[in-house]
């Protein structure tokens, strides 16, 4: 980075400052670890001469323990692309408008967390609902182990709530399901797409009508006939970049799907299954008749839904990687199902 012409590939630049702030969030800590852990011992030496050191020994050793325990979590960050940014897909599923409004909620819960950690947010696809909330989305996230801590997310996410598009005020249950996959570098040689492997569509963006109505076809669809994966990306005015983002997210797709299977390969050398995945239930969201959040796998549990739809969603993702290390079988649903 002290290179004179460092700055002349602005994307190769900042991909390595991106790498350098990765590396750092771990040398970092670990410095401050091993400085911690030479102090405590000299503190410990003063507090056998001096007892009125005790409690400030027990503080310094707290605060090692919490900074052992970060250490910790952070080795479970283990997986290929875990250091990547990730890609985040959200998509209404049953419930009608409810689960519409739900999605959307989801996509302010992604991008308040993103905010909390200083890493950006980019809103690469939406598309909203006639009436409210949205159909889908798709968001960049990028920062440090994003993609690592944001991959548990992937599933269905149920919500119970007292409907406030229902007339009669009655309960209703909806659902939105979120993928996730790492946003790969374009010259990243693993995956690999071929121009005869894809069939692209362009269609007329939709908006919100007047003057926002996209009179020219600058939509970008992408079919993947190998994976059947499909993407799409109409975030921008310009086809050209619309559909180097929709290889993008193709890119990161594909990535995901040959992670899956590395994982599912492993699992049945030791005769186990998948825990979770696209598709399944894997946290309950209560606003009636109580609040409250609750993980279907590690059993992780908060009891103010406002401050998890705020962004404090690191409760759960700590409780995924440290459940997915343990390889412990799924919490029972109980009275959650």
């Amino acid at each position: 980075m002290g290179q004179a012409d460092f700055w002349n590939n602005t994307s190769k630049a900042q991909a390595t400052v991106a790498e350098l702030k990765t590396l750092n969030t771990l040398l970092k800590p670990l410095d401050e670890s091993l400085a911690a852990g030479g102090d405590l011992e000299a503190l410990e030496e003063l507090a056998r001469e001096d007892i009125t050191l005790e409690g400030e020994l027990a503080q310094e050793t707290d605060r090692l323990e919490k900074l052992v325990d970060s250490l910790e979590l952070a080795s479970l960050l283990s997986g290929p692309h875990d250091s990547s940014d990730a890609l985040v897909s959200i998509h209404a599923r049953d419930g009608g408008t409810d689960a519409n409004d739900w999605a959307e909620m989801m996509l302010r819960m992604y991008s308040a967390w993103a905010g909390k950690h200083d890493y950006t947010v980019e809103l690469l696809d939406r598309q909203d609902d006639a009436v409210a909330g949205i159909q889908s989305a798709t968001v960049a996230i990028r920062g440090p182990w994003a993609y690592g801590y944001l991959k548990g997310e992937m599933g269905i996410h149920r919500l119970v709530r007292i409907s406030p598009f229902n007339s009669e005020g009655k309960r209703q249950t909806s659902f939105a399901a979120v993928d996730v996959s790492p946003e790969i570098a374009d010259d990243d040689t693993e995956v690999e797409i071929r121009d005869e492997d894809i069939r692209e569509d362009v269609f007329r963006a939709s908006g919100a009508g007047g003057q926002h109505v996209n009179k020219t076809s600058s939509a970008i669809r992408l079919t993947h006939f190998p994976t059947g994966i499909v993407v799409q990306c109409q975030s921008e005015r310009s086809q050209h970049k619309n559909r180097a983002t929709a290889i993008k997210m193709l890119r990161a797709r594909i990535a995901r799907m040959q992670e899956e299977k590395r994982e599912a390969d492993q699992l049945a050398r030791y005769k186990q299954q998948p825990k979770t995945g696209f598709g399944s239930q894997i946290r309950n969201y209560f606003l009636h008749p109580d609040q409250r959040v609750k993980d279907q796998r590690t059993g992780h549990y908060v009891g103010n839904f406002q401050s998890v739809l705020d962004g404090n969603l690191d409760g759960f993702f700590d409780a995924f990687l440290r459940w997915k290390a343990s390889g412990s079988a799924p919490q029972a649903a109980g009275d959650d199902s």
